[in-house]
């Protein structure tokens, strides 16, 4: 049923909202299971070198940090490239950040730059590139510098998997901004966003993936109904 619903960014954070407010998950615990659920999806496409994960300081930077730290439980090559300073990630995210930290998992922190040259080393030789730039949240051109890492990323020749939607992807209209993550698989998680229906966001998506977090299928049926 989860994979034949679609929601907008509105019923997305009221679903996240109330399942903390009304079913005692907590936020967590759902980034955990996202995360840990985009480590399964990557372990099931092959995993042929590193894997590099691209964060921004939102939280879809926090189901990154949780990727890579289950990645990295199950032996593979994983390093994490941060566009934010430490210290702007907070909530969720910025508690994954500091767990991950103490992991030996090596993190790279671009902050607010784009240093294209360190940027292609560190690119270089990936298996796959995990797109955890920006979430559902994110509306119009992403800004400096943002927009030149999606450019590089989407040069690079390996395959890229995006978390939740592709950077630069509007959740709501499926329209795409000039630089948008072309990527080969998109894990989205408790349900298609509405903006994957709309005709050339395939473009983008690549094959979706509809990953559970452990969303109660009543309160998904209390927000958008049977589709």
């Amino acid at each position: 049923m989860m994979a034949q619903l679609a929601l907008t960014r509105e019923q997305s954070r009221q679903v996240d909202r109330l399942a903390i407010e009304e079913y005692g998950f907590t936020g967590l615990m759902l980034m955990e299971n996202a995360g840990r659920g985009v480590a399964d999806v990557l372990c099931g496409l092959g995993l042929a070198g590193p894997v590099v994960i691209c964060c921004g300081k939102g939280n879809n930077a926090g189901d990154g940090f949780v990727a890579a730290r289950h990645l990295d439980l199950r032996g593979h090559a994983v390093r994490v490239l941060l566009w934010a300073l430490p210290e702007e990630l907070a909530g969720d995210a910025g508690a994954n950040y500091h767990i991950l930290t103490k992991t030996g998992v090596p993190i790279e922190v671009f902050g607010p730059v784009h240093d294209c040259p360190r940027l292609a080393r560190k690119l270089e030789g990936a298996g796959w590139i995990v797109d955890a730039l920006l979430g559902t949240g994110a509306r119009g051109e992403p800004r400096p510098p943002i927009a030149a890492v999606i450019e590089q990323i989407n040069a690079s020749p390996a395959p890229k998997l995006a978390i939740d939607l592709p950077s630069g992807l509007d959740c709501d209209t499926g329209q795409a901004a000039a630089q948008t993550i072309r990527a080969a698989v998109t894990c989205t998680f408790v349900a298609a966003k509405v903006g994957f229906l709309v005709a050339g966001a395939e473009r983008y998506l690549g094959r979706v993936q509809v990953l559970d977090i452990g969303t109660p299928r009543n309160l998904l049926e209390r927000i958008v109904g049977h589709q």
